[in-house]
């Protein structure tokens, strides 16, 4: 067999072999991913959207030399326009979601000094899909070495005072020493 001969079989050989290849990696190749699912219109609430239209949830909780912090966000997801006005009402609950005995103030001198998340409280108008932030402070501080630690589970936050309070379990934990002292700042827009 000459090389001229030898040469073309192994080329077509090496097209053929590539060509499966292709095809193989086609049907082995990841489905697009599906389209964005749509905004919620302003005219319906969002499944599962809890009274009166805002929903309240938590990031991690942040740690440093014993004084922790934790943002809390409020979402419109009804309807209709809602206005946060003063600061979240916030209780400390246990595993068997059992309050607990810790005091609550507001603003951030009761467990840290004053910062830019201590602004004086006033009315926010949040619209549907709008936010609104604040923030928990608390210290994992130990001053009696014969009382127990307190250690909470869950948050149980509402909007404001007669509002129903939602649950939310902060990843990072609730240790709160033997202190017994927890501090909140007011709703506002915060970038």
């Amino acid at each position: 067999m000459n090389s001229v001969v030898f040469r073309r079989r192994t080329i077509r050989g090496l097209s053929t072999l590539l060509g499966a290849t292709a095809v193989l990696a086609a049907c082995t190749s990841p489905e697009p991913s599906p389209p964005p699912a749509p905004s919620p219109s302003a005219t319906s609430a969002e499944p599962g959207c809890p009274e009166p239209g805002v929903r309240i949830t938590a990031g991690e909780v942040d740690g440093a030399m014993g004084l922790r912090a934790l943002g809390i966000v409020l979402t419109n997801c009804g309807t209709r326009d809602y206005t946060a006005n003063g600061f979240p009402v916030v209780r400390v609950l246990d595993a068997e979601r059992q309050p607990l005995d810790i005091t609550v103030g507001n603003g951030s001198e009761p467990v840290s000094a004053p910062d830019s998340y201590d602004v004086p409280p006033r009315p926010v108008t949040v619209p549907p899909g709008g936010q609104v932030t604040a923030r928990l402070l608390w210290r994992n501080t130990v001053t009696d070495p014969n009382a127990p630690a307190t250690n909470g589970q869950y948050f149980e936050i509402a909007a404001a005072a007669g509002e129903p309070g939602q649950l939310v379990t902060p990843r990072g934990g609730i240790d709160l020493g033997n202190t017994g002292r927890l501090a909140v700042n007011p709703w506002a827009v915060r970038s």
